[in-house]
């Protein structure tokens, strides 16, 4: 069977699916979390189709697996208000509480979300086509996650429970919350890239409303029970609908106090503008990138093909850690693309469920039309699909394209193309790639290939002060999750890592007193009988 067969078969029959991957139902979510209350929505509602599609007499059809809630300006600041009443200018019973009564409430809720990981795996698979293994993947990383951040808080908190005496002054120095969080996850990690923002902003002492991607949306119709019955009412609240209809209201409010969002750079540019005090507004955001890789002439090219086909195809290339770009010097070119169509060759292509599969349908309606745009501008300026069937497109299913060569005159050159193009560039000279590194808007990672130390060492130098990590020999990736992970110029606002998210979403704030024997004596009665939850010298195990 050829590669176009396979493609124009792709797609299964409705009896073919296996009987343990289908949905028992489609999920219509009619309740959202405010206050510590599930309450019923009556209002419109978003239909949801899988990326996934059967074959019908009529051609492929995508799946509908489901609809959410469409709620509107009105209904997010009624979610807003109840985040701020529980919050209190800081005296609400969440961000008074001790610390190690936040972690508590976290490990209830890890607990109970354990209990409906197979849930959430097979919605992952359903809602954005993610294949089963990589979906177990996001789920029990999200787990580690919450169990790292626990312990790096218990560490930062042993640090605090002391007081530093210098110059005449006692004082006890310990990290307090922001206020109000809004959290919005990308569509690509809906799990887990919006828990790293949403764990981290709660066992700090935030509330927080928690707006879900808008691919993505019904994974989270497991765990609402387990936010409600784990957290204090108000704490945690869920936003369902339009990103455009329901946040520019909270940030026009002022009333959010901290914007952790994970998307692009326009987006979070319109929302830092709605604020009417942004100079008050603290942003964590994670936006977009065109990670390169750097082939140089004396690299392990079989090395090189196994990072750059899993770092530029992974989950279909819709990662922004993705290799999105590949440059490669013209003595190895020929060699490194033939090499390169061979391995994407063997690649499973497929439905989520299939065992081996890497390459499943794209989430986002009308992803495969741009893509095939971007195909379309390349070859009018001279590039050529490099691998048999690529840029092959069957409804939402698009097959990996290797494009070359590509020019700065291509919208491959610089657009960001989430998605399953890899464009690949011949140079003849480092400063090629080094300058296109230093045109960039981006400034995520680069991942460069090659053996000589000193020709490495250069670009070492050079490159951390143009990217936020340099992978030698190996893919760009996030994890480990104690590493930071940030970017420069377009790329990034803040650092998220276990422990650096703890400050992220916190501020240091300390308690100082003359070292009087009035005062003395005051600190000491107030940490012995346990008055305060700030000045305490309790240690957590």
């Amino acid at each position: 069977m050829t590669i176009s067969e396979k493609i124009a078969t792709l797609f299964p029959a409705s009896e073919d699916i296996p009987p343990q991957h289908r949905l028992p139902a489609p999920v219509e979510l009619r309740t959202y979390l405010v206050a510590g209350e599930l309450r019923h929505w009556e209002g419109a509602s978003q239909e949801v189709f899988s990326p996934v599609c059967v074959r019908t007499p009529d051609g492929p059809e995508r799946v509908r697996i489901g609809s959410f809630p469409l709620m509107g300006g009105d209904d997010a600041m009624a979610a807003l208000d109840t985040a701020v009443a529980t919050y209190d200018n800081g005296r609400g019973e969440w961000p008074t509480m001790t610390v190690a009564d936040r972690i508590g409430h976290v490990q209830r809720f890890a607990a109970r979300m354990k209990e409906r990981r197979s849930e959430v795996v097979r919605l992952l698979m359903w809602e954005i086509g993610k294949t089963e293994k990589d979906a177990a993947k996001e789920f029990d990383r999200t787990i580690t996650y919450i169990d790292d951040t626990i312990d790096a808080l218990k560490d930062l908190d042993r640090v605090s429970s002391r007081f530093v005496i210098h110059e005449g002054i006692i004082g006890q120095i310990r990290r307090a919350p922001l206020g109000v969080a809004l959290c919005m996850g990308p569509y690509n990690y809906p799990l887990n890239e919006t828990f790293t923002t949403l764990i981290p902003a709660l066992i700090m002492g935030n509330t927080v409303l928690l707006k879900p991607p808008r691919h993505g949306v019904l994974l989270f119709a497991p765990l609402l029970e387990a936010f409600r019955d784990s957290f204090p009412p108000g704490v945690v609240n869920t936003l369902f609908g339009a990103g455009r209809t329901v946040t520019p209201p909270l940030m026009a409010s002022g009333k959010v106090d901290v914007l952790a969002f994970i998307g692009t750079s326009p987006a979070a540019n319109a929302l830092h503008k709605e604020h009417p005090k942004p100079h008050r507004l603290r942003t964590v955001l994670g936006l977009e990138a065109k990670n390169p890789a750097i082939v140089l002439p004396d690299a392990d090219l079989n090395l090189a093909v196994e990072e750059c086909i899993a770092g530029s195809l992974s989950f279909n290339g819709q990662r922004c850690t993705a290799l999105k770009i590949i440059f490669v010097h013209e003595s190895v070119a020929d060699h490194f693309l033939n090499l390169f169509s061979r391995a994407l060759a063997a690649l499973g292509c497929g439905m989520p469920w299939e065992p081996g599969v890497m390459i499943t349908p794209l989430p986002e309606p009308g992803k495969a039309v741009y893509l095939s745009e971007l195909l379309e501008d390349a070859r009018s300026h001279g590039a050529r699909i490099v691998n048999d069937g690529g840029g092959s497109v069957n409804c939402s299913f698009f097959s990996p394209a290797v494009v070359y060569p590509v020019t700065p005159a291509m919208r491959l050159y610089a657009e960001e193309q989430f998605g399953p193009i890899v464009p690949v560039v011949p140079f003849t000279d480092v400063s090629t790639p080094i300058r296109a590194i230093e045109e960039s808007d981006y400034g995520q990672q680069v991942s460069i290939f090659g053996r000589d130390p000193q020709t490495l060492a250069n670009l070492v130098d050079h490159l951390v002060n143009q990217v936020s990590r340099v992978n030698i020999n190996s893919q760009c990736q996030r994890g480990p999750d104690i590493f930071p992970f940030t970017g420069r110029k377009d790329s990034a606002v803040g650092t998220l890592s276990v422990s650096d998210a703890l400050r992220s979403f916190s501020i240091r704030t300390l308690v100082a007193a003359k070292e009087i024997d009035l005062n003395k004596e005051i600190i000491a009665d107030i940490v012995r009988e346990h008055r305060s939850n700030f000045l305490s010298t309790d240690f957590i195990l």
